[in-house]
């Protein structure tokens, strides 16, 4: 993610502050829109209890003439009932009246607090205001990245470049997220725009491919959000159509690293973490195996507060393992912590608990692998520290 982060072609972004958000400083407004009608695909939260406007986008996903995606911060417009429902469709249509689309044409997110009706005459001065500064920019586009930003300390973009048929594509993203993370898809937003020609099948059956290497293996406090979405827009700009395997699999290799990129910067940022931790499954008899023994350990409350105080109590890690619900025995079971092997095949080893320790606190990346023997498929997954801060900043976070 260094260097420009540039849009795709055909696309235009904005970002401001409408008065969402009480701060002036604080953009709370973004807006994203493309010159001509996109293929759409989106994944939302598995959460019963989910915003009004993932029920409204959800409805308007896997279409052919998708032109732009409107988002706000501050207000997750959640638990709103028909009111909510309404105020998310009345947000798509006030952007479609000014970019002349209809509404069901424009998607629509929200993030933030809870329980809280939104505040329509900000919103309303807000699109007016947005529509105009509409940019292809870079500077633009970084402006669209902090409109979604909540507790989030910095904007979260990606891009990438590839030659496709002999002519260039991009794929680009921005995301917010600091906490309310676990997957299932899974608070965290992502809007991916790219300029390859898809169809609405590949489109759905690629962002699902991407979503769960990436979004799906993160992990914050293991709290599904209310408003969890992922979009993928593409207006086949660039005028390469995905048509052959060979291209297929060179354009999802292109979505899934923009994805993995937004979603590992959500785990950068997440609430008072001072370590980000990779884990390693490997050696299972399926991926989904893999995925439930690397859930477990990343969820863990024990296991996040040991490597917070560079603890290398590594009974934390294999014994969230064993309630993974897989079948396996301890002897299966093999662990290295930043390369160090603290257990191998059911049986502790001798290590110097000191040497290891001071290794987890120098450095802010944090390795663990379990290694099973049951098989050959494996995951790998993502999640951070859990910290003193982390408990401040949520039990003050509406008062």
């Amino acid at each position: 993610m260094t260097g420009a982060i540039s849009l795709p072609v055909g696309f235009k972004a904005a970002g401001l502050h409408c008065g969402v958000k009480k701060d002036p400083a604080l953009l709370d407004l973004s807006l994203f829109v493309s010159d001509q009608p996109c293929v759409s695909a989106g994944v939302f939260t598995q959460n019963r209890v989910c915003g009004a406007p993932v029920k409204v986008s959800r409805e308007r996903v896997k279409r052919t003439t998708t032109r732009s995606v409107v988002l706000n911060s501050g207000n997750s417009n959640a638990c709103t009932g028909e009111r909510g429902i309404a105020d998310a469709k009345w947000m798509t249509g006030e952007v479609a009246a000014k970019i002349g689309c209809a509404p069901e044409d424009v998607l629509v997110c929200s993030t933030g607090v809870i329980g809280r009706f939104l505040p329509k005459e900000a919103l309303q001065k807000g699109i007016e205001k947005i529509v105009p500064q509409l940019a292809a920019s870079d500077a633009a586009f970084e402006l669209a990245a902090r409109g979604m930003m909540t507790t989030d300390t910095h904007h979260k973009q990606s891009t990438r470049t590839g030659v496709i048929g002999g002519k260039t594509v991009r794929v680009s993203g921005c995301s917010k997220g600091a906490a309310m993370i676990a997957p299932n898809m899974a608070t965290m937003l992502c809007v991916m725009l790219t300029d390859a020609g898809l169809e609405v099948t590949q489109a759905d059956a690629m962002l699902r491919e991407a979503v769960s290497k990436s979004f799906n293996c993160i992990s914050v406090e293991g709290h599904t959000s209310t408003s969890d979405t992922v979009l993928l827009l593409a207006n086949g700009a660039s005028g390469v159509k995905i048509s052959t395997p060979g291209e297929a699999a060179a354009f999802q290799k292109l979505l899934t690293e923009v994805a993995e990129d937004l979603a590992t910067a959500i785990i950068n940022d997440a609430e008072g973490a001072t370590h980000i931790i990779t884990i390693d499954v490997t050696g299972l008899r399926t991926r989904g195996e893999a995925f439930q023994i690397a859930k477990c350990v990343a969820d863990s409350p024990l296991v996040k507060t040991a490597i917070h105080g560079a603890d290398p109590n590594w009974g934390r890690i294999v014994s969230a393992a064993g309630y993974s619900g897989v079948d396996l025995q301890e002897e299966n079971i093999s662990l290295w912590l930043n390369g160090d092997l603290l257990y191998k095949s059911g049986t502790p080893q001798e290590f110097d608990a000191a040497a290891v320790s001071k290794k987890i606190r120098g450095s802010r990346q944090v390795h663990v692998e379990l290694k099973l023997d049951l098989g050959t498929e494996s995951v790998r997954y993502w999640t951070a520290d859990m910290t003193a801060e982390y408990v401040r900043l949520n039990a003050d976070y509406t008062t």
